[in-house]
């Protein structure tokens, strides 16, 4: 298929169309006039989005069971069986669109972006490989230090040439676990949750919720299969010493208390949860030493004095991910026993694993990429999956303004230093 017009419009609606049937000739002659992240002005479709959906009217041979992905990655793509030949085709057109700067998190007019419709459609190798170009690109944002809200909608005209090989550079890992500055929410107009006016936010305790002014969830009750589990891997014996960083309606500190630690410390900064924390009498609990403040600026304290713990869990509201690697790869070394734990094989890291949970692929990209960084801060991380109930069929949404989790499953990480 050729273009026979250089109208802008036209040559966008080519491209897109050539990719929908995987013309490949076609693809690579429209690229050297057309860039791969234009997108078709009404449904917001992409050419990456067209090739892939082009399966939507494709009828599958018999459905096969999913597969099992190690932990860390998707929870399991619906796996179909399609013709060799044209999925051969659509994965050289969907290479050739990412090496030219196809945009890997771009939201369509439905909401979804590449990797939504590849595993909805269950088309495994394509997801792997729009999970993998994600993972370029934010690697390429931590390289040039421009990390930037993942946002989905339009990209910028003036983006650098230089992502051409990384699958595109709009998004990247400024993503909190749980404030709602995800790409599901990209059309919605409230703003961002950030840490500074977090803390100067009134705060609503309920039975199963903890709500700041805006009606945002800081920490549910749904959490709590998580925090159980998270503590039974992290403190498994009495007699250890624990410091969690973000205490919120106290669930993981409910359970550590249980577990008779030997010093149990907590860093907490939020004013209306100081209060509830007396209220509740926590500093008078065995063990528990609160320390009132940002963990930015307690931590180092606790480093400069020596202080050394068995388990580390981390769970923050309303800061982005580049908070949680500092804390990780500056700090962590320095409060975590390398000879301590139950076994006396190290003391154990966790956090609260919510990058990218208000849809598969961002949050698949997501682990692998904290996974690395992890890695190059000297841990091993092992993953664990939790089934998660359907929030919505139970309610616990009702009276929260923004959904920080939609997955079925959650990856549970234990963080140990290398060897």
């Amino acid at each position: 298929m050729e273009a026979t017009s250089s109208d802008p419009s036209l040559l966008v609606q080519s491209l897109i169309l050539a990719a929908s049937t995987h013309d490949l000739p076609a693809v690579r002659s429209l690229l050297l006039t057309v860039p791969a992240k234009v997108r078709d002005p009404e449904t917001g479709i992409t050419p990456l989005h067209a090739c892939i959906a082009s399966f939507e009217s494709s009828t599958p041979a018999t459905p096969s069971t999913p597969s099992n992905p190690p932990n860390g990655t998707s929870d399991g793509v619906n796996s179909h069986t399609y013709r060799k030949e044209e999925l051969e085709d659509a994965a050289e057109i969907v290479r050739l669109l990412f090496r030219n700067g196809a945009i890997w998190n771009e939201l369509d007019g439905k909401g979804e972006t590449p990797g939504c419709v590849a595993r909805r459609l269950g088309l495994e190798e394509i997801y792997g490989m729009v999970v993998e170009a994600g993972v370029r690109a934010e690697l390429l944002f931590s390289r040039l230090g421009e990390y930037q809200v993942l946002a989905g909608g339009e990209s910028e005209e003036e983006e650098e040439d230089d992502d051409e090989e990384y699958g595109g550079i709009n998004g990247g890992v400024e993503e909190d676990a749980r404030s709602p500055q995800d790409g599901q929410l990209a059309t919605d107009n409230t703003a961002d949750v950030n840490s500074a006016d977090y803390l100067r936010s009134g705060l609503t305790f309920t039975e199963d919720k903890l709500l700041d002014d805006e009606s945002n969830g800081v920490m549910m009750a749904w959490e709590k299969d998580i925090m159980q589990r998270t503590a039974e891997l992290i403190l498994p014996a009495p007699n250890l010493r624990v410091l969690n960083v973000g205490h919120g309606m106290g669930i993981i500190d409910t359970i550590f208390q249980e577990k008779n630690p030997a010093s149990h410390h907590i860093i907490e900064a939020h004013p209306s949860v100081l209060d509830q924390m007396r209220r509740e009498n926590w500093h008078d609990k065995p063990g528990v030493v609160i320390h009132e403040g940002r963990w930015q600026d307690v931590v180092p304290i606790l480093v400069d004095s020596n202080t050394m713990f068995d388990a580390i869990y981390f769970d923050t509201f309303a800061e982005d991910y580049t908070a949680l690697k500092d804390f990780f790869s500056e700090y962590v070394i320095g409060l975590l026993d390398p000879a301590g734990g139950s076994d006396g094989n190290g003391g154990v890291f966790a956090f609260f694993n919510g990058l990218g949970a208000d849809r598969q692929v961002c949050y698949d990209v997501y682990g692998k990429i904290s996974e690395m960084d992890l890695f190059q801060a000297g841990f091993d991380t092992e993953w664990e999956t939790i089934d998660i109930p359907d929030l919505d069929r139970t309610g616990e949404w009702d009276g929260v303004r923004r959904r920080y989790w939609t997955l079925s499953k959650y990856k549970l990480p234990t963080c140990r230093f290398i060897g």
